[in-house]
């Protein structure tokens, strides 16, 4: 384990391997930090996928990111006009990856597509958890210096941290840095102004897509609370979400008697983070934009149904989980074992706004 070397010599080169997704990369960022002040000269760099990248990219604690479009050759290696291309960009991400000698490399992803990555890199001590701990995909094989299981029932921010521990690095601080920059603020400040929204009432944004059918909240509660947000609370409401989320958007504020502003689509994930800032609160399934809303310091009202929120609620005092908890929640599934999806479709309106009240927003006088 490399601890510094002294003046004059080579300096340190380490390797992080968080590839995806939004949430994961975001409870990384902490201990990227912790390198960066264990390792104040170090050459820090990053592999993650494209879609999560905007939150490493410029981030202060690295030297370097290296972006893995794995998905999309997957998909163009299927095409016989676009194998080429994906086939040269296959390459020089490979040759990317090679052309340091890392004198650490940390998995902390520990999946198989990390694991490939860990063995694709030329480094010394290659380090990630060792076996035992649940989707590892047996990634520890591509690995020289295992660290000892920890229970998957901490919080997955803290066990990055604890992983560093292991590994002689002082981890214990949570810092994000995002890089969130003035171009981002601005940008906001452009749409919510463009909408007429002057800032004279709450902003409560609404994220109510996530990528597991068993995380989704029906369309219907979802109007319905918005409704209420601005007709009781005094909100103005802000949906946010994906280009491929614009669809449930759409018919949510169809079905709403109440104004509200969509910007599904709209935002790059740092303007989605300056957005995040800005609003009182966020209310949100359990997906990667209720991690951004913590890490910015929003309060956030979680809806959880199959997953389990201490292993991956939004992390941190001042936030509030809403979760109806049957005896078969969490399931993990993406699919509901029992088919009526009792965890999410059981929760009402009024149990949603109780977790909001409990972050301070109270009903407006006269309501």
């Amino acid at each position: 384990m490399p601890r510094g070397r002294p003046p004059g010599e080579q300096t340190v080169n380490i390797l992080i391997v968080k590839l995806s997704a939004i949430g994961d990369v975001i409870h990384t960022l902490p201990a990227a930090n912790a390198l960066r002040a264990h390792y104040p000269d170090a050459h820090i760099a990053w592999v993650v996928e494209s879609a999560a990248a905007p939150l490493v990219q410029g981030h202060p604690a690295l030297n370097r990111v290296i972006v893995s479009r794995r998905k999309a050759w997957a998909r163009d290696l299927l095409s016989a006009r676009r194998r080429g291309p994906a086939l040269r960009e296959l390459r020089a991400f490979v040759r990317a990856l090679r052309d340091t000698r890392y004198d650490l490399i940390i998995d902390f992803q520990q999946l198989l597509k990390s694991g490939a990555v860990v063995a694709l890199a030329r480094g010394g001590v290659k380090s990630g958890f060792g076996p035992g701990m649940q989707h590892m995909e047996m990634s520890y094989l591509f690995l020289n210096r295992r660290v000892p299981r920890v229970s998957m029932e901490h919080h997955a921010l803290p066990r990055s941290l604890m992983l560093l521990q292991a590994l002689g690095v002082p981890a214990k601080e949570v810092v994000y840095r995002l890089p969130v920059n003035a171009a981002d603020r601005q940008d906001v400040d452009g749409m919510l102004a463009q909408a007429g929204l002057s800032g004279s009432r709450r902003l409560v944004a609404v994220n109510p897509v996530a990528q597991w059918e068993t995380k989704l909240w029906p369309n219907r509660r979802f109007a319905r609370l918005a409704d209420r947000l601005v007709l009781a609370y005094g909100a103005d409401v802000v949906f946010t979400g994906g280009p491929e989320d614009r669809p449930v958007v759409a018919d949510i504020i169809s079905q709403m008697t109440q104004p509200a502003l969509d910007l599904s689509g709209r935002t790059r994930l740092t303007t989605l983070a300056a957005l995040y800032r800005r609003a009182r609160l966020v209310v949100s399934t359990d997906t990667g934009p209720m991690h951004l809303a913590a890490a910015v310091g929003t309060p956030v009202a979680a809806v959880f149904g199959p997953t389990a929120p201490w292993r991956t609620g939004p992390f941190g005092p001042g936030h509030a989980v809403v979760r109806l908890g049957p005896e078969c929640s969490p399931c993990f599934k993406r699919i509901c074992p029992r088919g009526d999806h009792l965890c999410m479709a059981g929760l009402g309106v009024d149990a949603v706004l109780e977790g909001i009240e409990r972050l301070g927003l109270a009903p407006t006088s006269g309501s």
